[in-house]
């Protein structure tokens, strides 16, 4: 059976873990000047994938 190989767009943005999936949040690449500092600071944190996309993803990565 051939491998599948990675999507290197989805593992370029994606951080896998032990247990799940790591992304950043939409809204923090650019024009981050004119949102509220506390918008800016959450986004800094990221958050997890649910496991309907951890599922859908596993394969990708």
């Amino acid at each position: 059976m051939p491998k599948i190989k990675t999507h290197k767009g989805t593992a370029k943005v994606v951080k896998k873990r032990k247990n799940d999936i790591k992304i950043g949040r939409p809204g923090s690449r650019h024009n981050t000047g004119y949102k509220p500092a506390s918008a800016n600071r959450k986004n800094r944190k990221g958050s997890n994938l649910s496991k309907a996309d951890q599922n859908r993803l596993k394969n990708v990565l």
